[in-house]
């Protein structure tokens, strides 16, 4: 038997879905205007508001046609998914391993990472501290500083805490170590936490540039990020390299120089730096909403 709704309540529904219609626009207007005006011929990058005017990828070959961006994508996409495994996995044996309630001195190492998110070295100290560990121009600076992530070890922790602990002890009674039962019965059952924290970090490291920008000098080494940043603040510069380029598919330089400008030149930088990150949502979406609903559960 169906409930008819009143008027009211289909007023207030009505009005609930424009509201979320609108805010949704919003968020993802941005994204759209800046794609469309990266394919959109240079002089009219910047007007095309909702579809491509002069449709072409010139901006795109000549980017991909140079040899430092090929290189600088693979290095983050490599940092990326390297650090977020790295992190995914040392993070979650940490939080398994402070709620063993047998582990020595487990409230104060708890207490002990927790003042780290809030107590901080500064600048300087990190920066000599890296140098120090050799991290100075060595891919790893980009995986090894950030292998423990406290916010994450956080929510894995209350996660964990949330399973019944029935399970670790008749896997203890069958002779399973510690080792056997983080691998095979937690991370199985933790699913929904790893794949919110695995978004978080992917993330992170995605649009990290700063130890790029400081730690890293060597040109093989450099991030897509840390290019943007450069290409950003000198678009200008760019344009104008990219105009007097002969294009390798045989376009005039005229016809070049007609689609390519500062403005096409930034909203390809960041379609190309923003998108690739934004394909990791969809397979996360799956376990992305329990795992952070039910790793905020406790504090």
């Amino acid at each position: 038997m169906k409930i008819k709704s009143s008027i009211s309540e289909k007023a207030f529904s009505v009005i609930g879905l424009a509201i979320v219609l609108v805010f949704t626009f919003m968020c993802l207007y941005p994204l759209w205007y800046v794609i469309v005006g990266s394919v959109s011929s240079g002089v009219h990058a910047s007007t095309a508001f909702f579809w491509p005017t002069g449709f072409t990828l010139t901006t795109y070959k000549r980017f991909f046609s140079r040899p430092d961006i090929g290189r600088a994508f693979l290095v983050s996409i490599s940092k990326t998914a390297i650090g977020t495994f790295l992190s995914v996995f040392f993070t979650s044996m940490l939080a398994y391993l402070v709620t063993q309630q047998k582990m020595f001195f487990r409230k104060f190492i708890y207490r002990y990472f927790i003042v780290t998110m809030y107590v901080s070295g500064g600048m300087i100290p990190w920066y000599i501290t890296m140098k120090t560990y050799g991290l100075f121009n060595n891919f790893f600076v980009y995986i090894i500083p950030g292998i423990i992530s406290v916010f994450n070890m956080i929510l894995v922790k209350t996660f964990v805490e949330s399973l019944p602990s029935s399970l670790e002890e008749s896997a203890q009674l069958d002779g399973a170590g510690f080792f056997t039962i983080f691998v095979r019965i937690i991370m199985p059952l933790v699913k929904p936490i790893i794949a919110t924290i695995a978004v978080y970090t992917a993330v992170g490291l995605w649009n990290s540039w700063v130890d790029n920008y400081i730690l890293v000098n060597d040109k093989k080494l450099i991030t897509l990020q840390l290019i943007l940043y450069e290409y950003l603040n000198k678009a200008q510069d760019l344009a104008n390299q990219m105009k007097n380029t002969v294009n390798v598919t045989g376009v005039s330089s005229a016809s070049s120089a007609f689609a390519v400008t500062v403005d096409s030149v930034r909203m390809t930088m960041i379609v190309i730096t923003v998108v690739p990150i934004m394909l990791v949502y969809p397979f996360a979406q799956k376990y992305f909403t329990k795992g952070i609903m039910l790793g905020a559960v406790k504090g």
